[in-house]
């Protein structure tokens, strides 16, 4: 039987760069193909390809056994190709019903061509139902979660009787529970005859659903891993070519004990608990818990964010009072936040601007910014970090996720910090990126600087700390030594099983 899909010796050439250099893929009816590899390997543009935003300059697509041309979006619904983002292509101010059949209303009464709302809603609700989505299609998308909007555009998929559906970091913005329904989706999905090309840095949730796992490295073919291949190690090395183990870096040793201290923490979140812990300088120390844990909302009051309502916070054995994050960012406390893209950085603004925004002081003449010197300062930052960008002028909204987080680190490297709270910091990024960021924490702790690490990714945290806290509903339940470190042991704490 012939796959439903191939692609066959793919080659795309933008100006300067060789961006697919003969790669081939194929997806069978009903299967989920996992696509992987590091930002950069070309799974976007090969999977824009496929979905007739870009056209190849050399190669073949064949679908449902005969050779397609792929010119526009339009061409790859009309063949039964569904594409979902990670950045959701909804509109909230519109019902679910609106969203499913936008652009595709079904009219009535000849030339007038009324919208049919019956017909919408009874044509939608099938579809939702279909995907375990119990909700009314007149439901105003504003008022569902992230996981049911990304249903909503699944659901649009079915309703455009995709056969092949590309999903894109579908769960990069999801909770555990929630992402544990997406992943049941993909499985009913197979189940029914609709294949999938599922593409994540989440290797976990790809061992969880993928049939067949196909890597890209540096826009090449990097291998395969068949059914009862898949593993975490195998699909790390065909990523970037070494192994899993390689991307932690453990301390020298040098540390300076209780550089760091809050004492009685309490926030607006939970005001009922009190937390307190110590960072060596010199140390990373991991938070973990479950999502809802308080772990981030704690970090936004120690960066004065979030005024905390009650606490003392030390810094090498000196008080300080933290009101706004300008007095956090004056005592040499910076927060690299969880979601980069809409709190920690301007997008809009230029690598350079966003290096600089937080120390304009130290660039500045009378009150006066020097452009040479914010220059010279991002130049120096950007090569420090290895940012991959065309120049400091280019925008950064225009750089992958991982050099987008690059940019935030050096904001804050620049300014000679003291401590630094990393919340999430390497949400949305592959395997090789992650492995720079883990690098870069460790050359801070190195260098004496307190680390917080806050990850809700079970492997990053046993992995990158030094020493664990748990949190469970807004205190925190245990801490744990390196000797002390298992899967189960935060899991136990995490539900709130205190230690004893």
């Amino acid at each position: 039987m012939s796959p439903l899909l191939e692609l066959k010796h793919i080659t795309k050439r933008f100006p300067g760069v060789l961006a697919l250099d003969d790669v081939s893929l194929s997806v069978g009816s009903g299967e989920v193909v996992a696509l992987i590899g590091e930002n950069g390997a070309g799974k976007s543009t090969l999977m824009k390809i496929l979905g007739g935003v870009h056209q190849a300059d050399a190669g073949e697509i064949w679908f449902d056994g005969r050779p397609v041309t792929i010119r526009h979006v339009a061409g790859a619904l009309v063949l039964g190709i569904g594409f979902i983002h990670q950045e959701l292509n909804v509109l909230d101010n519109l019902s679910v019903a609106a969203n499913v059949f936008m652009g595709r209303e079904p009219t009535w009464g000849g030339p007038l061509r009324l919208i049919d709302r019956q017909k919408i809603a009874r044509d939608s609700e099938q579809y939702l139902k279909r995907l375990g989505l119990n909700i009314s299609p007149g439901t105003p998308l504003r008022e569902l979660s992230l996981a049911q909007q990304q249903m909503v555009e699944i659901a649009k998929a079915l309703s455009q009787n995709a056969r092949l559906i590309i999903m894109d970091e579908p769960t990069s913005s999801l909770t555990l529970s929630e992402t544990e329904r997406l992943l049941a989706t993909v499985c009913d999905l197979s189940e029914n005859g609709v294949s999938v090309i599922y593409i994540s840095h989440r290797l976990g949730e790809i061992e969880f659903c993928a049939d067949r796992v196909v890597a890209l490295r540096d826009g090449r073919n990097a291998g395969e891993l068949q059914t009862g291949e898949v593993s975490h190690t195998k699909m790390v090395s065909l990523m970037i070519g070494r192994k899993l183990e390689d991307l932690y870096v453990r301390g020298n040793g040098s540390q300076r004990p209780r550089y760091f201290e809050v004492e009685g923490l309490r926030t607006r979140y939970r005001p009922q608990h009190k937390i307190s812990f110590d960072v060596a300088g010199g140390e990373i120390l991991g938070f973990a818990g479950l999502v809802g844990a308080g772990r981030s909302e704690m970090a936004q009051a120690i960066f004065g964010v979030d005024a905390p309502l009650e606490g003392k916070i030390r810094l090498d054995d000196q008080p300080l009072v933290i009101h706004s994050a300008h007095d956090a960012i004056e005592a040499g406390i910076y927060l690299a936040p969880e979601d980069r893209r809409r709190t920690g950085l301007i997008t809009e603004m230029s690598v350079r601007e966003n290096i600089t925004m937080a120390g304009l002081k130290h660039c500045s003449t009378w009150w006066l910014i020097r452009a040479d010197r914010e220059t010279e300062v991002a130049r120096q930052q950007v090569e420090t970090l290895h940012v991959k960008t065309p120049g400091v002028e280019t925008k950064t909204m225009d750089l992958s996720g991982g050099n987008q987080q690059k940019v935030v680190l050096a904001k804050w490297l620049s300014l000679e910090p003291k401590v630094i709270i990393f919340d999430e910091p390497t949400r949305g990024i592959d395997v090789g990126a992650k492995a720079e960021i883990y690098g870069l924490m460790r050359d801070l702790a190195n260098r004496g600087v307190a680390i917080v690490m806050i990850s809700s990714e079970m492997e990053e945290v046993l992995g990158v700390s030094d020493r664990i806290a748990v949190m469970h509903e807004g205190e925190i339940t245990g801490f744990l030594t390196r000797e002390e470190f298992s899967e189960q042991a935060i899991m136990n704490l995490a539900v709130g099983r205190k230690a004893a």
